[in-house]
């Protein structure tokens, strides 16, 4: 069964740090750029970061850009998001999405081949 699991997420407080992960099943990460979003409750999707397949470059939007992190291990078919200084506005559902030889460019012009459902991540004090 091909899909995309995200873990890590959680209730963290403001300052805190969270590291998500996506792991594919059913294929290989290999060739895939991968791409993080995440949706907050009554506002649009937004394409936080994303890692190319070919050559590991990498983008952040601009409201994540110092803080965020993504990564990728093939070996263990995952790639990870490390999000520190979170503030509340971090607060989002976040999904991971894979999409297959494309660079950092397919964040916002698709198309994504996998989505995974999606973790939450809160933050408040």
């Amino acid at each position: 069964q091909v899909q995309l699991v995200e873990s890590g997420g959680g209730l963290v407080q403001p300052g805190g740090s969270l590291r998500l992960s996506c792991v594919a099943s059913g294929f290989s990460l290999d060739y895939y750029a991968i791409g993080w979003f995440r949706q907050a409750p009554g506002k649009e999707r937004e394409g936080v970061s994303c890692i190319s397949s070919s050559d590991d470059s990498t983008y952040y939007a601009d409201s994540v850009k110092g803080r965020f992190t993504i990564s990728r291990d093939n070996a263990k078919n995952t790639v990870y998001l490390q999000m520190n200084s979170l503030n509340p506005e971090d607060t989002a559902v976040y999904h991971c999405a894979a999409s297959y030889g494309h660079t950092i460019v397919v964040l916002t012009t698709g198309p994504w081949d996998y989505w995974g459902q999606g973790t939450q991540v809160t933050v408040s004090s």
